[in-house]
């Protein structure tokens, strides 16, 4: 299961609006990929199409899609926002990852 912060239900709300996603049907696409510093990334996006290999989760009013591989690298992770002058954005807070970059977007385990 990966859980959603509040800042971070609201940041992903406004984003979605304003790509052309309805918030109440869309939903975050998380993924895990080879590469960044750390030998694994994180990939979010938007979508609205389910894929059949896909789990669907739903935390704090936003649903969100992981795929089953990337799902073993996720497990209790929960997605983060941090805002202002020295925010990074959206932040994956991974209890699985033994080693992150100092940009916090890739991962090891």
């Amino acid at each position: 299961m990966i859980k959603v912060s509040s800042s971070a239900r609201e940041k992903v709300a406004v984003l979605m609006q304003e790509e052309g996603f309805d918030p109440q049907s869309a939903f975050v696409r998380v993924g895990v990929k080879s590469g960044g510093c750390s030998g694994l990334s994180y990939d979010l996006s938007f979508d609205a199409q389910q894929q059949e290999n896909d789990q669907l989760f739903e935390d704090n009013q936003v649903k969100i899609v992981v795929d089953k591989k990337s799902l073993l690298y996720l497990v209790g992770t929960t997605l983060e926002y941090s805002g202002g002058l020295n925010g990074k954005g959206f932040v994956f807070n991974n209890p699985n990852a033994n080693r992150t970059c100092g940009c916090g977007e890739s991962f090891s385990l």
